[in-house]
């Protein structure tokens, strides 16, 4: 501050992640987009949250404090679907987790609010917008209030944010209060307890937070309704009482133009972690070399939070702007060659865009391309094609990789995309995600049959033969989602067999706060349709259903035997042609379980020599743990 001639900050910019100089880093997007505005902004990164102090490291902010978990919800950054803590952070530096608190929007708002009572809080980011309305908690097993209570915030903005925030500091910077930004999309707030909320046609009212706690026929018709209002252009107001109070969320912020994309985008970057840090950002070190061309996701997969924070609409770059990014890459000394991805959300949707705007203005659609690609969908891969041989011939780049999920669905449909992706953009594997091979469990996560999968690998396959290159595919297939039982499982891990896949890496079904496929895990049901659907609720069960999708790995034997048994399938253990075990347990199959059994003597063994033999503290056993570590940053990533 002192470097810079500042006697005081605008706004003080709160964040569970460690602080990055890039736009995939919302403090650093947003923190530029301010700057740019004339705005002073501090960056407060993963302060230690037991005490006020760090939040008064910049002294009383001008505006307001904008208060963020992170890139990620806290919740599912810390802990895994089976709820035991991860081993590693990617948003920290060397990984190291406990640097942020669980549900971290709470805490970060309310020591704002310690330490300068009377400044304005705006809480904002994936877990915010996740958490705007009454939601089902999976880690604690129940149904919270909107996050904006909890907190304690004034005004709650969800989604991208950078309109909004800079709507906010401007009306501020003029004089106005919080409550004068009521009025703006991409909002949420909560009335006083005598205020009136909204009311009249444009206002739609959602069952109580009281009557979603206690009533799953309640929580049901406020998931569906609540994502019937999420286009941009025809979202009404909702608006949920919570005890004497109205929590209220404004219609999302419209589409931002290709030119605000590139303005976003095309901020003077640094491109580096805070130079205080010792040790490499996870989350940085992967997508350093990426290049980000658009953003959104009209797929609208039911387990998917994409569309709730960045929107169904795609919002794309320029092919300009995308360019100029990869030749400043280029002219970075550390810069090898490699663009490790050339994507966003998805890898192939960019500039597509519904034909008949009158007909988007009216659309309820969740999906564009569920159960069926609407025919009013701009499909055309011809942009997208240009802008990779583009990319290819800029000097300095030697390969350009595409490591984005693909819409197989829509990839298929151009022959030119499969020509130019097998032959120039594969690193030798290709990601993609089919998920599940079972209809009902893919018609429950809104995502394409089986058939489409084939297609896609057939038509994978020709162009890498064409090409010369003998290149993979590698699925992703998700265990435990809602509509999916043993017996769907099962089915999974034979075509899994017979096509010689064996997964290196499984995905557990996690229930995220606002996303549909939740509201089924927590009721059973399909908000759509109100059937019944099967759930794995328990934690056996769930570990079953993660076993059969690596039933090859010896060490889950025992749990693959008892899926079969349990599912009648008796057939599959043995040497028959879709056996999925042998009859005899391999040599390896108890090892996990005895060494499961061995944990608690090691923990107490462990334990006595921390305390000493006497049973009493040890001179050298600490009394304490270390603070968690803090970062203090103006916009321009300078140290304080």
């Amino acid at each position: 501050m002192e470097a810079r001639g500042w006697d005081a900050v605008d706004v003080v910019f709160v964040t569970g992640d460690a602080y990055v100089d890039h736009y995939s880093f919302a403090m650093a997007l947003l923190g530029r987009v301010l700057e740019h505005e004339g705005f002073r902004v501090g960056i407060l990164s993963q302060p230690d949250w037991r005490s006020a102090a760090p939040w008064r490291t910049f002294g009383r902010p001008r505006l307001f404090f904008a208060v963020s978990a992170g890139n990620m919800d806290s919740m599912i950054n810390h802990y895994t679907a089976n709820r035991k803590v991860r081993n590693d952070d990617a948003y920290s530096p060397g990984g190291a987790i406990g640097l942020r608190p669980d549900r971290a929007t709470i805490p970060y708002c309310q020591r704002a609010r310690e330490a300068f009572p009377g400044v304005p809080v705006l809480a904002g980011g994936v877990e915010a917008s996740l958490r705007r309305l009454a939601h089902y908690d999976y880690w604690s097993d129940r149904v919270r209030p909107s996050i904006l209570l909890d907190s304690k915030a004034d005004l709650l903005a969800y989604g991208m944010g950078e309109e909004t925030i800079v709507a906010v500091a401007r009306r501020l910077r003029e004089g106005g209060t919080l409550r004068d930004c009521r009025d703006l999309r991409g909002v949420a707030w909560a009335t006083g307890a005598s205020e009136r909320p909204p009311g009249g046609d444009a206002v739609v009212p959602l069952p109580s937070h009281e009557e979603v706690r206690d009533s799953k026929d309640a929580f049901l018709a406020m998931a569906r309704l609540a994502h019937r209002e999420t286009s941009p252009f025809n979202a009404r107001t909702l608006v949920q009482p919570h005890g004497a109070r109205t929590v209220v969320v404004n219609p999302p912020c419209l589409p931002v133009s290709r030119e605000r994309m590139d303005f976003y985008y095309g901020l003077p970057y640094t491109r580096r972690a805070h130079p205080s840090y010792r040790a490499p950002i996870p989350a940085f070190e992967m997508i350093r070399d990426s290049v980000t061309i658009m953003r959104g996701c009209f797929g609208g997969c039911t387990f998917c939070s994409i569309t709730a924070h960045q929107g169904r609409t795609i919002q794309s770059r320029s092919k300009e702007s995308v360019l100029s990014e990869l030749r400043t890459m280029a002219a970075d000394p550390e810069f090898r060659g490699v663009v490790s991805d050339i994507g966003g959300p998805t890898a192939n949707m960019y500039r597509m865009r519904c034909t008949r705007p009158e007909v988007e203005a009216v659309c309820r659609r969740l999906s564009c391309v569920h159960p069926v690609v609407c025919r009013l969908l701009g499909t055309g891969h011809g942009p997208l094609v240009d802008l990779m041989r583009s990319a290819r011939k800029v000097e300095g780049i030697r390969k350009v990789f595409v490591a984005s999920g693909i819409r197989m669905d829509l990839a298929r449909l151009s022959p030119e995309y499969m020509r130019e992706l097998t032959a120039h953009h594969v690193s030798g594997r290709l990601k993609v995600a089919p998920e599940h091979v079972d209809p009902g469990v893919l018609e429950r996560m809104k995502k394409p049959r089986h058939p489409t999968f084939e297609d896609f690998a057939e038509k994978f396959e020709e162009g890498s033969l064409a090409a010369g290159k003998p290149q993979q595919l590698v699925p992703y297939f998700i265990a435990s989602h809602p509509g999916s039982d043993l017996a769907a499982m099962i089915d999974l891990a034979v075509f899994l067999k017979r096509r010689g896949y064996r997964p290196d890496q499984v995905q557990d079904f996690i229930p995220a706060p606002h996303d549909l496929a939740t509201a089924m895990y927590h009721t059973g049901r399909d908000p759509e349709t109100g059937r019944p659907v099967a759930v794995a609720k328990g934690m056996r069960d769930r570990r079953l259903q993660r076993a059969l999708l690596q039933f090859f790995k010896p060490e889950n034997w025992f749990e693959v035997r008892e899926a079969l048994l349990r599912a009648g399938r008796r057939d599959l253990i043995g040497s028959g042609r879709d056996a999925l075990i042998p009859e005899k347990a391999p040599r390896e199959a108890p090892m996990p379980r005895l060494a499961e059994a061995a944990k608690p003597r090691l923990a107490s063994l462990r334990s006595t020599r921390r305390r000493g033999w006497s049973g009493k503290a040890s001179a050298t056993q600490p009394q304490s743990s270390a603070p968690a570590s803090s970062t203090t940053t103006i916009s321009s990533g300078r140290r304080v």
